[in-house]
Parts: structure tokens; sequence; C-alpha cells
């Protein structure tokens, strides 16, 4: 049964214009009796990757609130009811000494996140100068600025840039109940950009913003459907923001990301999964059964650009607990020679 099960999700994959049996295909793959599914997982995440390894990855908000799009989950949009104040974008020896603290905590990649539609061709001389400095300092670097063009895209990449972050957040058919402001083809255009800019791709969405498991698994089938799954594709359980339409949004089952992760390991078994915001509301054992499903990254440090995370001594302690060895920075960071990110 189960080998049929793969057969079929291989098959559908294949043919990218069957999407209800692509969906179909995922999702007999998603409710899989649960100890199959984690050893399905397991053993193709065994196959790609150290299972003890784990990589480090901190985001910081280069440039907080005022975003004149309307993401319902988002804190930092002006137009969704959220109060946050909007503050400039930071000087570039700011953000380069936030990343030296990073890295001396361990983490190989420095991800940068300002809360625009997109950036103004203004601003790239400073972001330029940022993406130079953080791997200077021998660290990956990333940004998540939102839409971008062509030429910004390329700009980015010719300064160094290795990851760029674009969530597609959703399904296509649950987007518009979230967004309004720009399209989810937009977002995807945004990431054929990225690539084609020679730009490693960083997609992935949130759970627990009323959409359906159908919905969640449709996101990962959009992800690995793409011309190359992205490299890194972060899973985020909605942390719901006081004064958003999603304020009161119900919690994720535990067991349901849980499986979640393990088909995203599955459907993109090169890519690595990283478990994002939400983490403060998971247990130990939580994160454990999701390292072991087939996650194999975290963000460190106590906040995601202005929600809070784990503090560092409990991520580490954990870390001893499950035998999990964060990667070592590497030197050659970005290259293709510095091994598995």
């Amino acid at each position: 049964m189960q080998i049929a099960q793969e057969t079929a999700l291989k098959d559908a994959i294949a043919a990218p214009d069957r999407a209800e049996t692509d969906l179909a295909a995922a999702l007999s793959i998603y409710n899989m009796p649960f100890m199959d599914l984690l050893h399905r997982a397991h053993t193709v995440h065994r196959a790609h990757f150290d299972p003890n390894r784990i990589q480090l990855s901190q985001l910081l908000s280069i440039k907080t609130g005022g975003c004149p799009e309307d993401c319902a989950y988002c804190g930092q949009s002006a137009r969704n009811g959220a109060q946050l104040p909007a503050s400039k974008l930071m000087e570039v020896e700011r953000v380069l000494a936030e990343a030296r603290k990073a890295k001396a905590a361990g983490a190989t990649r420095y991800c940068m996140g300002a809360a625009w539609r997109e950036p103004k061709d203004r601003d790239l001389p400073v972001l330029e100068a940022m993406i130079r400095g953080v791997r200077d300092l021998g660290l990956e670097s990333c940004m998540t600025l939102g839409m971008l063009s062509t030429e910004q895209a390329r700009r980015l990449s010719a300064a160094g840039l290795d990851y760029y972050n674009h969530n597609i957040d959703t399904s296509e058919a649950f987007y518009p109940e979230v967004i309004g402001s720009r399209t989810f083809g937009d977002r995807i255009e945004t990431l054929a950009r990225v690539r084609e800019a020679g730009i490693k791709v960083c997609s992935g969405g949130i759970l627990g913003m009323g959409e359906a498991i159908a919905d969640r698994v449709a996101m990962l089938l959009t992800l690995a459907q793409l011309p190359e799954p992205p490299d890194s594709v972060p899973i985020n359980l909605l942390m719901p923001q006081a004064g958003t339409p999603l304020a009161k949004a119900e919690p994720v089952d535990p067991i349901a990301l849980v499986r979640l992760i393990a088909l995203g390991r599955i459907l993109m078994p090169r890519s690595v999964l990283r478990l994002s915001a939400g983490r403060t509301a998971m247990s130990d054992e939580l994160q454990a059964m999701c390292f072991f499903a087939g996650a194999n990254s975290i963000f460190m440090g106590d906040k995601l650009l202005t929600a809070g995370n784990p503090e560092a001594d409990h991520d580490r302690a954990l870390f001893d607990r499950l035998g999990l060895r964060p990667e070592a920075v590497d030197a050659h960071a970005g290259h293709d020679d510095a091994g598995p990110v």
C-alpha cells in the first residue's frame, strides 16, 4: 500500500497539469498511519542529510512597521488594524554589529527583513552594503524585502546575496482570504526573478490562519512543483498579533504540524525545512518529533522580526538532550563548496 501511494505521488508531481490528482496523491501520503509517515519521512531525510545536524539562522528586522500591504496575519501592516509604528531603514554598521553577535552565538545564516511591499531603488546601495558586510563576516546572507523587479534581483545577486525569502503563505485557493493587496501570482513571479538572478530561494508558509488541511498540502505542492523546489522552506505557526484580523485564530494541532513537516520532507527531499515562527508555543517533545520528521533548521535569537522566539540557552539545552549538533560557520559561506545548508 505504501509503495502504491508513493508511486502515485511521484507520477502526480511529474504531471503538474493534473492538479486534482496531485492534491489527492499528496493527501494520501499526509493521511498515512502516523508511524508509517514518520518512518518514510525520516528515511528520506537520512538519505539526504545528517539527521543529527541542524542549521541555525538569525533574523533581524532592518525596517519595521508601516507596510502598505494588508496581510491579515501581520502586525507590521498599516492597513489591517495593527498599531506597530514605522521605523526607518537601519544603518549598515548597526546591522553588521548584530550580525557579529549572531555569528558568535553560532548562526551560519543571517537574515534581514524589511516591512515593504517592495524596496525602492534608492534603498539598494544600503542593502548591497549590508549583504557585502555580512558575507565578509563569513556568514550566508538572506533578505526578505517583499516583491522584487528583475533589475533589483540582479543587483542583490551581484552584491553576493545567497538567499531571498518570499513566502507564498498558503494555497492559491485560500490566499485571497488572507491577502488582497497583491496576488498569489505576484509572489510566484518574484520567486522566478530571484532564481533567474542566481539567488537561492527561501519560501514557505504559515499554518493556523483558518485554512483547511488541503490548503496546507496544496501550499507544499506548489513549492515542490516549482521549476526547482526552494533551497529552504520555512514553516511558520501563526503567532496571533493584537489588532489584526487573525488575533483570535485557533492554534494548530501539533500532530498536524508534524504530518506537514513529514510531507514536506517527502515532497522536497533536498530542501532545508525550517521550524520558524511559533516555536515558543511548541514543547520540546513536539520540536523533537518535527526534527525526526525532517525539519533541520531553526531561527535562533530572542525575536523574529517583531515576535518572540525561544532563548538561546533553551535551544542549546534541547540540542544537548537530543544529540543535535549545530552546523559550523564556514569560511566559504554562500559558495557551492560550502557543504549542506
